[in-house]
């Protein structure tokens, strides 16, 4: 085959497509939930209740996993006859209350027949209660600003003041050019920037503006204060850096924020093993503006989350403060920091000027910082970086220090490979460490308190997280890979142990997964097969790991790969497995068979076909 041949068999399968499985019969949501539909007998849902019923499909069975064998065939050929007396729904389990109503797969938890043999639906009013403050998931931005947003009507006036001001100091220098041949001192550059309106005493917080040999200006925020110079139609006084939430994250266990599988169920699942800080999944700036449904539904939380983030990628200025000023007006009370994608090796945000291309920007960043830090009020600005663009070409130790000191981030996260290495090779943990000696040696200098700085690259046990902390001087390692592959490694972190985790206990987990990816994308039917996908996604990364029982040496390390082995009982042997089709039958031991329509394509083209081991 030719080298454009082989290349085309290997890599990703990137036309997957996951379309919705709903009911053969479309019940009006209105009426499913008990409600009364305002469109009547005009309504294009049917409104028969008895007649959706007949013809929904079985109600699903969530057996726990000691419930389940762990020899083939594993689930038990004998199960109750009435399934609604042995199931529980997620939903109405923790909430109360089920949203779906009469449309909910596990109605036999929430419904009762009356005297009059009619289907009612009830409610748990202590549940409901006690649910309102530890339970419902936050961050629902409403449909009102989503329209605003979509119809290019939301209000940001932070964001057009701090842009006034970038094209203010944009043409100063022009002007100055056009009066004079010779440059100007910049002291006296700097009396031409300052805006009448300004009182005298903003003075000693407006921006240092330098003039280099070149005659072009460039701009110094002072002692890491996010603050320019204040103009009149600025709405209230800019926070200060000094002001600004303080992380004092120092110690805690950080899960990476994880396209498509850093989902809010899979961020629940690593908080119950021990995760610390979470943050969302990455989202695009423009699309956040556009108000795209899709991608705000990327920053919901759920309660069990203490330290929780928001991720945004851009490429510009005037599209990323814009979605900083959003982010604090909207959902501001939920969000503990922002994170600015500076690391993303993606081909498509790469070459649109976003993630790791940032990094040979460092203008065009700083402006991107200081002016989110400006945005967001009090809430901390994180960047997220690598080491740099070409490989063999390490560059962020001179963007760090400053991104600390000069533009206000509150948090670094250096990912231990460039842009070009992608994840090939072992992270440079060395580099790492070169770059906090760069930070922590320009805070002293600057006499400023140290910002938190975490390492990223190859974690995969409790060994290699502290001895990575201790070797580079980080505050702590951001796990990314190693909590795709077992995320219960964060509870091998807090506890400095290596767990030889059984099959049982894994089952468990698995079931957890289930548990909260039915609370989150819903107990109806296109929920449930949702939660199928996302827990097919899930097992395309816990299949690679080897039990520590049948290892040869320890720790295990990310890149190893083992030869095909039989488990210590079947069940092992089964989760080892890299057929996709046996992923799709663990879902179906929570979540019932899978539908005839559906399928699960891998992102990963080796997963596509049936094992040859």
């Amino acid at each position: 085959m030719s080298k454009e041949e082989k290349k085309a068999q290997r890599g990703q399968n990137k036309g997957r497509r996951f379309g919705k499985v709903r009911d053969e019969f479309d019940h009006c949501w209105k009426i499913a939930n008990g409600a009364v539909c305002e469109h009547g007998t005009e309504c294009r849902f049917n409104h028969d209740i008895p007649s959706y019923l007949a013809a929904k499909p079985r109600d699903i069975r969530l057996p726990q996993a000691t419930e389940i064998s762990a020899n083939s065939p594993f689930i038990p050929e004998t199960l109750p006859d009435t399934l609604s007396d042995a199931s529980i729904c997620p939903v109405f389990a923790e909430l109360g209350e089920c949203r779906y109503g009469f449309k909910c797969r596990f109605l036999g938890t929430h419904a009762r027949t009356n005297q009059d043999g009619a289907l009612s639906l009830v409610t748990d009013e202590v549940r409901m209660a006690n649910a309102a403050v530890s339970a419902k998931e936050v961050n629902f931005v409403g449909s009102e600003a989503q329209k605003l947003l979509r119809s290019k009507k939301y209000q940001f006036p932070i964001a057009d003041a701090y842009m006034k001001e970038q094209k203010f100091a944009e043409d100063a220098p022009k002007k100055s050019e056009k009066a004079s041949t010779t440059i100007p001192e910049p002291e006296q550059l700097e009396m031409e920037l300052e805006p009448s309106s300004a009182p005298a005493s903003n003075n000693a917080d407006a921006n240092e503006i330098s003039v280099d040999n070149s005659g072009s200006v460039s701009e110094k925020v002072m002692q890491r204060t996010g603050d320019l110079s204040s103009q009149a139609d600025t709405p209230d006084v800019p926070v200060r850096f000094s002001e600004k939430k303080r992380l004092n994250w120092a110690g805690k266990t950080y899960l990476a924020p994880l396209t498509t599988v850093g989902n809010l169920p899979f961020r629940r699942l690593c908080v119950t093993y021990g995760a610390d800080i979470t943050c969302g999944e990455m989202g695009l700036a423009t699309s956040f503006l556009s108000g795209s449904k899709e991608e705000w539904s990327l920053v919901r939380r759920h309660p069990s989350e203490s330290i929780f983030g928001v991720q945004v990628a851009g490429n510009k200025p005037n599209t990323l403060v814009p979605t900083a000023e959003v982010i604090a007006k909207e959902i501001g009370s939920n969000v503990d920091f922002v994170d600015l994608n500076c690391g993303c090796p993606i081909d498509l945000v790469f070459k649109s000027g976003s993630g790791s291309a940032l990094l040979d920007a460092a203008g065009k960043l700083g402006r991107i910082v200081v002016g989110m830090n400006k945005a967001l009020g009090e809430i901390p600005v994180t960047v997220k970086l690598r080491t740099g663009v070409k490989e063999g070409r390490n560059t962020v130790h001179k963007l760090m220090p400053r991104l600390s000191t000069e533009f206000g981030a509150s948090c670094l996260t250096l990912h231990g490979r460039t842009r070009q290495q992608r994840y090939t090779k072992l992270a440079d943990w060395d580099y790492i460490k070169q770059c906090v000696e760069a930070v922590r040696s320009k805070e002293a200098e600057e006499d400023l308190a140290p910002v938190p700085i975490f390492g990223g690259g190859d974690c995969f046990s409790s060994q290699d997280y502290w001895s990575c902390v201790e070797q580079s001087g980080v505050d702590g390692v951001m796990v990314a890979r190693g909590a795709l592959i077992k995320p219960w490694i964060f509870t091998e972190i807090k506890e400095h142990r290596e767990w030889d985790i059984s099959s049982r206990e894994r089952l468990d987990l698995i079931r957890k997964y289930t548990e909260y990816g039915l609370s989150h994308f819903g107990t109806d039917t296109a929920g449930v097969n949702a939660t199928r996908r996302y827990l097919c996604e899930s097992l395309s990364f816990q299949y690679r790991y080897t039990p520590i029982g049948l290892l040869e040496r320890l720790p295990g390390r990310i890149n190893d790969r083992a030869p095909a082995f039989r488990g210590r009982d079947d069940l092992e042997t089964l989760l080892a497995s890299d057929d996709s089709r046996d992923w799709v039958k663990i879902s179906e031991m929570f979540l019932g068979p899978a539908p005839e329509a559906w399928s699960f394509t891998p992102k990963h083209k080796s997963n596509s076909y049936e094992s040859q081991g």
